[in-house]
């Protein structure tokens, strides 16, 4: 059924809203009102000229009439038909009869199917924790084991009748001692789960407070944007996440950074380009004239709202993640070597070689994205200096659905903004949690 057979119902709504006698109405859009007590009550179709008629008679918009305020429900209603079993399935051509004739019932799937998604995407997130962080494999491991060691030690007191006195003694502290380290792991794993990529205000490591810092401005700061920016002093002293003086420290590298990032790149002009060019790299670094690494940059401290959701990772020569910024559906991990960071390593491995690759977060809903690493290597001592190798990784929510040949083929991508560059690269799918 299509979205315009409740029209009908909208008309009639908006009209007693707004006190409007329905002869009066008829009489504006050139019908008869018998004709418009069927389109109504849904036993007429509108079409588009009568109901341009109606919307202009009524004061609205012809899509608030066509569609209503109902499309969110319709999509809430298709999402939850999507998981039901083969044997079970709803019928969702008459998802519009359904809200129209039981418009509560359908608020309320429509409210726990939001819920089932929230739900499930917290699940995804935490079994890909538990599969790539290395540190949460730790913490599983030391509950464990202090969960074994306290059973085999009070099997043996339960199942051994005669135990002389000192090693009965012994064997109490056992219990006593892996009781308590059971409590303190179980703390420390019930802290760690509980924070979200959202809301981290870190584990007491002086990044993770730089971070959580970030998250809170949004990883946009204003106060950098100024043709006189804040001083940087300013911004780092006095912020409750900022605890340490290693964690300040790390923010006023950060700062000068941004500023650096800022007075190469201002906003305005980059938003004009990101407005004609969209987020492709590969167009906004030529349109620019920038390297990638600022640009990746740039397009993840954005303010909000004016571009796509935009992810970042970046490392030092060792692996070791130096930033995170999380984007929805990509929660990058806490620490390295976990299958989602593939291209970055990649990256890491072949520098000033760009890399462009399709990662797919698996679940019931599979969420794409497109990732573009690159990695540079600076001599900020000059050449006889030690390098400094740098890699980051954009995350880009990826358009469309996936093609059928993207995975054996798909197609080549160059994101190198020389000038004659033919560095390109065929992307590839990383399944994760398959």
């Amino acid at each position: 059924m299509a979205r315009s057979a409740l029209t009908g119902t909208r008309v009639r709504e908006r009209r007693q809203r707004i006190g409007l006698k329905q002869a009066d109405l008829a009489r504006a859009a050139g019908v008869s009102p018998s004709y418009l007590n069927l389109i109504e009550h849904n036993r007429r179709r509108v079409g588009a000229e009568l109901l341009a008629a109606l919307a202009r008679a009524l004061g609205v918009g012809e899509a608030a009439l066509a569609e209503g305020a109902e499309s969110v429900l319709f999509e809430g209603l298709r999402e939850a038909a999507a998981g039901a079993a083969a044997e079970a399935a709803p019928e969702t051509d008459r998802i519009e009869e359904f809200v129209g004739r039981f418009p509560g019932w359908a608020a309320l799937l429509a409210e726990r199917q939001a819920r089932i998604a929230v739900l499930e995407r917290a699940v995804e997130a935490l079994s890909e924790r538990m599969a790539h962080d290395p540190h949460l494999s730790a913490a599983l491991h030391e509950v464990v084991s202090a969960v074994t060691s306290v059973r085999s030690t009070a099997a043996i007191l339960a199942e051994s009748e005669e135990i002389a006195p000192d090693w009965r003694e012994r064997f109490h502290r056992n219990i006593y001692d892996d009781s308590i380290r059971l409590s303190e792991a179980a703390d420390a794993l019930v802290a760690y789960l509980d924070a979200s990529p959202e809301s981290e205000t870190g584990l007491g490591s002086p990044q993770e407070e730089v971070e959580a810092w970030l998250a809170r401005t949004g990883y946009h700061v204003a106060g950098l944007e100024r043709p006189h920016p804040t001083p940087v002093e300013a911004l780092v002293t006095g912020v409750p996440e900022l605890a340490t003086d290693a964690a300040r420290k790390l923010a006023r590298a950060h700062a000068a950074r941004y500023r650096a990032d800022a007075e190469a790149l201002p906003l305005e002009p980059f938003l004009a380009a990101l407005r004609e060019e969209g987020p492709d790299p590969a167009a906004l670094a030529r349109r620019l004239g920038s390297g990638l690494a600022p640009l990746f940059r740039r397009l993840a401290t954005l303010p909000e709202g004016a571009g796509p959701p935009v992810g970042l990772v970046a490392c030092d020569a060792s692996g070791t993640l130096t930033f995170r910024r999380p984007t929805p559906g990509f929660a990058p991990p806490r620490h390295g070597a976990a299958c989602p960071l593939w291209p970055l390593y990649e990256a890491l491995a072949r520098p000033m070689v760009p890399i462009c690759t399709a990662i797919e977060m698996a679940g019931r809903l599979p969420v794409r994205f497109l990732a573009y690493a690159f990695a540079e290597t600076r001599y900020p001592a000059g050449f006889d200096g030690p390098p400094v190798t740098e890699a980051l990784m954009l995350i880009l929510p990826a358009k469309g659905p996936r093609s059928g040949a993207e995975r054996v083929v798909g197609a080549s991508c160059r994101i190198c903004p020389r000038a004659g560059c033919a560095a390109r690269r065929e992307p590839s799918i990383v399944g994760i949690g398959d």
